[in-house]
């Protein structure tokens, strides 16, 4: 019988009704009461670590996680978040950048509804976890969630109340659970080799623009004290307008020059980013330094460059480590 440790960060899952709205209410423990089937399976001992709505998440808590998880990671067989839907993607992300290489399991997963209302998907998604992590094909870091499995890199949130609530974008799936049977469609283990790698440090100085018609290039002026890294959301598969008193490219030269990091992704959910495509995007990554994310997702790119930013001591270093496959998070370079 497979251990597992259940690690409760609040969410909408552990989540009552007061009078200011829903918020965090229930313990660790008290989530374990309304899936009694896992005994049957595995044993689950669980983990405190916050009571947070996930709008409230932020980076020392993606820290706090890898550290539990690296603390108790000899004892276990594998491990699962609850965790709230909202930040969920970056978590996730984040997580898969902090703890690499696992062949252990690391599932986040989180309900729409409360887990003790009479009708929810917190059972299902809190059961199917712990049936996913006691799996002997499992590793890595991914999100279980309404009866689909997702690399960590490339799940988003794309319904905000429906009980499917997640995506993976750009990639499959990597499997799905039905009545507690699971269907793998990537079965990849055996190509995971080395010691697992726990990483300590992230960069927050980063920062996601989303560009909007009119939008010149002034405002990265204004943010450039503030941030190491800027990821600018262009439009289609990305280009930057040459309108405005500032122009895009004089912007982009002067944050790289400066060994800031300046990514291209695009406002488009699915097929990614191709720059060279169009004269508003290939000119300027060209000749001043822009980088690209192609296909990866938003929570992906940001993450990844507050892991990258921490690790590198140049630009060049940065570079080889944001274009190195982690996770499934990068197919077109």
């Amino acid at each position: 019988m497979k251990k597992i440790l259940l690690l409760a960060t609040g969410g909408t899952i552990a989540c009552g009704y007061t009078k200011e709205g829903l918020s965090p209410q229930l313990a660790v423990n008290e989530l374990l009461h309304y899936v009694k089937e896992y005994e049957t399976f595995c044993s689950v001992d669980t983990c405190q670590l916050f009571s947070l709505d996930s709008t409230n998440i932020e980076g020392a808590h993606w820290l706090k996680m890898a550290a539990v998880i690296e603390e108790n990671y000899d004892a276990y067989d594998g491990f699962v978040i609850c965790h709230g839907t909202d930040t969920m993607a970056f978590s996730a992300a984040a997580l898969s950048y902090l703890v690499q290489n696992s062949k252990k399991p690391i599932v986040v997963t989180g309900a729409q509804k409360p887990i003790d209302l009479p009708v929810t998907d917190a059972r299902t998604n809190l059961l199917d976890s712990l049936y996913f992590a006691s799996n002997d094909k499992a590793h890595g870091v991914n999100i279980v969630f309404g009866g689909a499995v997702i690399a960590g890199t490339r799940a988003k949130k794309e319904r905000s109340k429906s009980y499917n609530a997640f995506s993976s974008i750009n990639y499959p799936s990597i499997a799905v659970i039905r009545e507690g049977h699971i269907t793998f469609y990537i079965e990849d283990k055996e190509k995971v080799s080395g010691e697992t790698v726990f990483y300590h440090a992230l960069n927050e100085r980063v920062l996601l623009l989303k560009l909007i018609p009119g939008m010149d290039a002034s405002v990265l002026n204004r943010l450039f004290p503030f941030y190491d890294g800027v990821v600018i959301e262009s439009f289609g598969v990305g280009g930057f307008p040459e309108y405005g008193e500032v122009p895009f490219y004089a912007e982009v030269e002067r944050w790289t020059k400066a060994g800031k990091v300046v990514m291209a992704a695009t406002q488009v959910t699915h097929e990614g980013s191709d720059m060279g495509i169009y004269r508003v995007g290939k000119l300027i990554k060209e000749n001043f330094g822009l980088m690209e994310a192609y296909d990866m997702t938003l929570e992906a790119v940001v993450t990844k460059m507050m892991w990258g930013l921490a690790q590198a001591e140049n630009i060049e270093e940065f570079r080889e480590l944001f274009y190195k496959t982690i996770n499934h998070d990068i197919l077109f370079v």
